[in-house]
């Protein structure tokens, strides 16, 4: 990719790793890949979509899809971004370290496990971090860095360069469950879900209520929505945070949010 000097590669298909990718596209070349054949057309799908509604001219080309993981071995920076799993991503990140030269990092997107205990499994701690970017990565600024205990200080300035080169604002935070920002953002949200299940309030009249009344771009239950209801039951144990009921019976269901069309709201 063009800025830093390093190859990027991407491993996932899903929101985070298309949007990821779309924004990598406007700087030059990455490469992503894709399980299965049809999680690649899925992405390629996405991605476009993403790329003509972005402020800058992207061309959706510039992201290779493939579905040989060998095919990652010519990245010099890879981003795991499949799913919010430690198992999961554990298979993942020594997959990687298998196909990757000795010289690559990695880099993971998980939102809440450990960046020490991802190391390990990357195989490669001097040469891994944890990459934090915020959905929609093609409007969020931020990017939360975490490093292992082990990383070199090579690996934190390349992390640092190639956040700075996809137009991103970094910053370094502590290896602790939901780092900062879902650390602080979770509890919220769940007291929100809280709020739903005591007062038996419509979804859309609290979210309105923090929209307009505290300047938020989006209300609670629509962004638990945005984020996955799954994935913020995941976060909510990850950071030790009572689940409210009615979020994991929604889970539970199969009320993913967005992604499935039906959570705390229903989508067309």
């Amino acid at each position: 990719m063009d800025g830093v000097g390093e190859r990027l590669g991407i491993a996932g298909g899903g929101a985070i790793a298309c949007g990821t990718a779309a924004v990598a596209a406007a700087r030059g070349p990455v490469l992503l890949w894709a399980r299965s054949e049809s999680s690649a057309e899925r992405a390629a799908a996405t991605i476009g979509r993403l790329c003509a509604r972005m402020k800058e001219d992207v061309d959706p080309a510039n992201v290779r899809i493939v579905t040989d993981l060998e095919a990652l071995g010519e990245a010099s920076f890879v981003i795991e971004a499949i799913a919010e799993d430690l198992a999961a991503k554990s298979v993942m990140l020594g997959s990687l370290d298998d196909v990757l030269a000795d010289a690559a990092i990695i880099a993971s997107t998980t939102s809440s496990l450990s960046i020490e205990v991802l190391g390990l499994a990357s195989r490669r701690p001097a040469g891994f971090c944890g990459l934090h970017v915020f959905n929609p990565v093609t409007r969020m600024a931020l990017v939360e860095l975490a490093f292992p205990s082990g990383a070199s200080a090579e690996t934190r300035a390349r992390a640092l360069a190639l956040c700075e080169a996809l137009g991103k604002t970094p910053v370094i935070v502590p290896d602790v469950a939901g780092f900062v920002v879902n650390r602080l953002l979770f509890p919220y949200l769940f007291d929100a879900v809280r709020l739903l299940e005591r007062t038996g309030m419509p979804a859309a009249d609290i979210d309105e209520c923090m929209r307009l009344g505290a300047g938020h771009p989006m209300g609670p239950l629509a962004l638990l929505d945005l984020v996955g209801l799954d994935v913020s039951l995941a976060i909510g144990e990850a950071i030790e945070v009572d689940v409210p009921q009615r979020l994991a019976d929604l889970v539970a269901d199969g009320a993913l949010g967005r992604k499935t069309r039906r959570g705390f709201h229903a989508y067309e």
